[in-house]
């Protein structure tokens, strides 16, 4: 294999392909009841997590607050709040308020007390109502292409159609036809049989799983033939909802339950690449990109940060909020792996095409071989909180630091990245 294929090798997204293999029968994507949210408050104090350990690391974090603060500056961020009893104001205070602690230099310790002071700890209900949520991780892999056909490179990437129409929302509506109705967006195998996309390529691979690959993951940087690197995020899906392959590898006898992983996957399709497309097609999602300015974007066209940026069910979390995780991660140590218990501060800015339901999580772990590497590794249990400023404290240290015209006062990064899991 190729180096940039053992990097690929390592994909996080085993559970994608491969689906998963819990010690117990665990529903992660039991959808919430309608009408109920993915969120409770904490109202017993031994129930709040102590937040001293993620309070020392927070290198990052300003910078996520920040493109959290710039998505929630726009106008169209309104429509997603309130969420429950948080209101996009009181989003916003929470976000001010504690990027002041870290300004003030708190930590540890005294980070933690003033986060007890000043803010309603609320925990996801989970996948079981008792707070269960299924971690995963993803990364940004890194992929040989050009932007023009050529005998090496010959699978494009496609930029979103004129044809696709989206609601104010960014769900997809489907396929404008020439009377001008509307249909549902043709599946995977029609658009990659038919040319309809002809003229729409973006930035062209040398291999069809790879392109698979960067369907699934979303996003992707792209060394060029001429020594350039751009990147590639996600800018729009067919409408169709994801389906695994692994389901068929097996059915069909060419990988064994066993043997399932995305390595052994690209070194089989390596092997046939002819078949590549019989198996992609099993997936009826095809996911449309963009250029991204040099750097990767989640779905709040924000820049994804590691180890600061996770991915949920938006039509569950409420968008750009502060988050802490607690769940045992792989990190590398002497040139090997092992899991230990990582407790740290995140933003929710970004969603997934197989991430629903209150009890699923993604990670994002960076860029390149060693982050693919430690991605790979994380299929955890854990526990999700969010932190909202008392309302009491709002006026202290929230909203009153705000211009007259709703700008969250930062330089901010304006600006998608599909993470499937």
């Amino acid at each position: 294999m190729t180096k940039e294929m053992l990097l690929l090798a390592h994909l996080v997204f085993l559970l994608v392909f491969v689906g998963c293999h819990p010690k117990r029968k665990v529903e992660y994507d039991r959808p919430l009841p309608e009408g109920e949210l993915g969120l409770r408050k904490i109202t017993a104090a031994d129930e709040i997590p102590d937040f001293t350990e993620g309070s020392f690391n927070l290198v990052g974090l300003s910078e996520g607050i920040e493109g959290s603060l710039n998505y929630l500056s726009k106008p169209s961020s309104s429509r997603f709040f309130p969420y429950g009893d948080i209101s996009h104001e009181r989003m916003i205070a929470s976000l001010r308020a504690f990027d002041r602690l870290i300004d003030e230099g708190l930590r540890g310790s005294r980070l933690n007390d003033a986060i007890l002071e000043q803010f309603d700890i609320y925990t996801s209900v989970g996948c079981d109502y008792a707070g269960t949520v299924l971690y995963t991780g993803y990364f940004t892999p890194v992929f040989d292409g050009s932007l023009r056909k050529t005998s090496r490179f010959r699978y494009p990437l496609y930029s979103k159609p004129n044809d696709l129409v989206k609601d104010d929302y960014g769900v997809i509506l489907g396929r404008k036809e020439v009377d001008g109705k509307l249909k549902a967006y043709p599946a995977r195998a029609e658009i990659e049989q038919s040319g309809m996309l002809e003229g729409n390529e973006l930035v062209w691979l040398d291999g069809a799983f790879k392109v698979y690959i960067a369907h699934v993951q979303g996003s992707a940087v792209i060394k060029l033939d001429d020594g350039k690197k751009i990147t590639v995020g996600y800018a729009a899906n067919n409408g169709h909802k994801y389906k695994s392959i692994s389901t068929k590898l097996v059915e069909d006898g060419v990988l064994s339950r066993e043997q399932l992983s995305l390595s052994a996957m690209i070194d089989y399709f390596e092997q046939h690449p002819e078949q590549v497309e019989e198996y992609t097609s099993v997936n009826p999602r095809f996911v449309f990109f963009q250029k991204s300015r040099q750097m990767v974007r989640g779905s709040l066209n924000e820049p994804v940060i590691s180890m600061r940026t996770i991915a949920t069910d938006k039509s569950v979390y409420p968008r750009g909020g502060l988050a802490f995780i607690a769940v045992n991660l792989p990190q590398m140590v002497s040139g090997r792996i092992f899991h230990s218990a990582y407790r740290g501060f995140v933003l929710d800015q970004d969603t997934g095409g197989a991430i629903r339901a209150p009890g699923r999580c993604d990670v994002y772990m960076g860029q390149g071989e060693m982050a693919g590497e430690i991605s790979g590794r994380v299929y955890q249990e854990g526990r999700l909180y969010y932190l909202f400023i008392k309302p009491e404290y709002m006026d202290a240290g929230g909203e009153g630091d705000f211009a007259s015209d709703g700008s969250a006062g930062h330089s901010g990064s304006a600006a998608a990245a599909e993470k499937p899991m």
